[in-house]
C-alpha cells in the first residue's frame, strides 16, 4: 500500500482563482456555495505520483471538503475521510479556517491495475464529516455508510438521512491546458456546487405551504442539474456570471 503524506496545508487566495462564493437564491429560497480551485488543488494532487483516477478522486474531495468546511463560522477545521476495502482504502481531506486546503489518499497499486474499466475505487465502508473547534470544545462527526457510492451520492445521502436537509451537489475535476505555461501546460482544476434548500424556523408549515415549497425546490434542484463540467472548471468564467446562468430567474445574490 502506498503511504500519506504529511503534505502542508495549502492557503486559498480569495477572491482570485482559488476562491469559495456563497449564494442564495430569493425566489426559489435556497442556498449555497460555488468553488473554484486552481492552483490550490494543482498543489494538492501534483505533490504526489498518483495514478489520474486516484488523482481526480483525491480533486473531488478537495472540493466537497471546501464546499461543506466554507460553511463554518469560526476557528476550526472540517475534516473528510472516507474508509473503504477498496482499491482506495483511506481518502482524506480538511479545511482549516478560514481558507487552508489539504489531502491525501491511500491506494493499492495491484488493486488498482486489476480494476476494470467501470469499476469503482470506494468499496464498502463508511464516510466521516467531523468539525473540530479545537481542544477545549468536543468535536462533532456524522458518519455515512459508504456502499460503493461515490463521494457525492455519499454526502447526499448524509444530508437527507442525518440533517433532512434536501441538498444536490455536482463535483468535477479534471487536468486542463494552459498556452504558454512552460514546462507543466497541463495542471489540475477542481470545481464544485451545492444547493441546500432554506429551512423554515418555528411554527408548522401547511399542506399547501409545503407543497409550494416542495415545487420551489424541485425547480432550483432542475437547474442546478444543468450545470456542466465544463463551467465549474473554467477559469475564464467568472463565478458570479455562472451563478446568474444558473438561477437568474430565482433573483440569485
Amino acid at each position: 500500500m502506498t503511504e500519506p503524506s504529511s503534505e502542508g496545508r495549502i492557503g486559498l487566495a480569495i477572491p482570485g482563482d482559488d476562491l469559495i462564493l456563497p449564494f442564495q437564491a430569493d425566489q426559489a429560497e435556497v442556498v449555497g456555495r460555488l468553488v473554484k480551485l486552481g492552483p490550490t488543488v494543482d498543489t494538492i494532487l501534483s505533490r504526489h505520483d498518483y495514478p489520474e483516477p486516484v488523482s481526480q478522486l483525491l480533486g473531488q474531495a478537495a472540493a466537497l471538503t471546501a464546499l461543506l468546511g466554507a460553511a463554518l463560522k469560526f476557528e476550526g477545521k472540517f475534516i473528510l475521510q472516507a474508509s473503504t476495502d477498496g482499491p482506495v482504502d483511506l481518502l482524506v481531506a480538511d479545511y482549516q479556517v478560514p481558507g487552508g486546503l489539504r489531502g491525501y489518499a491511500r491506494f493499492s497499486p495491484e488493486r488498482l491495475a486489476a480494476l476494470p474499466p467501470d469499476g469503482r475505487l470506494l468499496g464498502e465502508g463508511h464516510l466521516a464529516m467531523t468539525i473540530d473547534r479545537g481542544m477545549e470544545t468536543e468535536r462533532y462527526q456524522g458518519v455515512v455508510p459508504l456502499e460503493g457510492e461515490t463521494l457525492t451520492e455519499a454526502a447526499d445521502t448524509y444530508f437527507r438521512q442525518s440533517e433532512q436537509l434536501p441538498t444536490f451537489i455536482r463535483l468535477a475535476v479534471a487536468r486542463h491546458y494552459r498556452a504558454g505555461s512552460g514546462s507543466r501546460p497541463w495542471t489540475w482544476r477542481a470545481g464544485g456546487l451545492l444547493v441546500q434548500k432554506l429551512t423554515r424556523e418555528g411554527g408548522r408549515v401547511t399542506t399547501s405551504e409545503a407543497a409550494l415549497e416542495e415545487e420551489d425546490w424541485t425547480r432550483a434542484r432542475a437547474l442546478a442539474e444543468t450545470v456542466e463540467d465544463h463551467e465549474l472548471l473554467d477559469p475564464m468564467l467568472p463565478p458570479d456570471r455562472l451563478l446568474y446562468r444558473l438561477f437568474h430567474e430565482e433573483q440569485v445574490r
